[in-house]
C-alpha cells in the first residue's frame, strides 16, 4: 500500500511561516500550493527565470549559486526544512538572480504570487509574518557580509561552522551541503586554501574531518581561539 500523502493544509501549518495563521487562512492557501518532489542535483529554479510564488522547504536542502562575472559559479547559500525561497524576486517580480539546486532529496511547496498577494490584502497577520521572513532575510544577508569581510581565512570558516553549533559546550557533527570547492568559494578561499586550514585544525585537535562530514569535539576550544561574535 502507497503512505498516505499529507494534505498540504498539515504540512503548511508546520512551517515556521504559517504557523501563527488560522485555519481559514491555512485552507486557502493550501487550495493554491502545490508539492515539487525533488532528487538530488535537480534544479528548483535558474537564474534569469521569473518565478510564478514563493517556495517552502518541507524537507532536504537547496543549494542557492550565483554566477560570477567572469564565469563559473559560487555557493551563495544553503536553506533547509522549514526556509523559504523566492520571496524578494516576486515581489519585485524580476528575474531570479541565483539558482537554487536540490542537494539531498526534498520537498518543496510552492505558493502561487496571486494567492499570496490575495492573503497580503486581506490578512495583517500574514503581512507581519512576510515582513519577518523578509527581515530574517536581510539579517543574514549582513551576516554574510560580515563574515566576507573578515580578513583571515580560517576566521572566516571557524565563523561560518559555529554558526550550526547550538550548545558551544556539546561536541557537534556537520555534513557539509555542498563540495569542499564550492564551500572554498562560498568563503572567499581557494580550495588548496581550504584544504590547509581543514588540516591545519585537524592537526590542531579542533575538529576532525571525513570526507564532507567534520565533528567538532569541542566548540568552545574552537570559538576561542578564532571566531568572531
Amino acid at each position: 500500500m502507497a503512505p498516505r500523502e499529507i494534505p498540504a493544509e498539515t504540512l503548511l501549518a508546520r512551517l515556521p511561516l504559517f504557523q501563527a495563521l488560522d485555519k481559514a487562512t491555512l485552507a486557502r492557501l493550501a487550495a493554491a500550493t502545490t508539492r515539487h518532489a525533488f532528487k538530488r542535483g535537480d534544479p528548483v529554479f535558474r537564474r534569469g527565470e521569473r518565478l510564478g510564488g514563493l517556495y517552502v522547504i518541507v524537507y532536504g536542502q537547496v543549494r542557492l549559486v550565483g554566477h560570477k562575472p567572469k564565469g563559473g559559479t559560487r555557493l551563495t547559500g544553503v536553506a533547509g526544512p522549514g526556509h523559504s525561497l523566492g520571496e524578494p524576486m516576486m515581489f519585485l517580480e524580476r528575474p531570479a538572480v541565483v539558482s537554487a539546486e536540490v542537494a539531498s532529496d526534498a520537498l518543496l511547496l510552492q505558493v502561487p504570487k496571486q494567492a499570496v498577494f490575495d492573503e497580503l490584502e486581506r490578512n495583517p497577520r500574514f503581512a507581519r509574518l512576510m515582513l519577518v521572513g523578509l527581515s530574517r532575510r536581510v539579517e543574514s544577508l549582513v551576516q554574510e557580509l560580515e563574515l566576507q569581510a573578515l580578513g583571515n581565512g580560517t576566521e572566516r570558516f571557524v565563523t561560518w561552522l559555529l554558526r550550526h553549533c547550538d550548545d558551544p559546550a556539546a561536541p557537534f557533527a556537520l555534513t557539509l551541503p555542498a563540495t569542499k570547492g564550492a564551500i572554498a568559494s562560498h568563503l572567499n578561499l581557494t580550495p588548496e586554501h581550504f584544504s590547509r586550514i581543514l588540516q591545519e585544525l585537524q592537526q590542531a585537535g579542533l575538529l576532525q574531518v571525513s570526507g564532507r562530514k567534520i565533528t567538532v569535539p569541542h566548540p568552545a576550544r574552537l570559538m576561542g581561539n578564532w571566531a568572531r561574535p
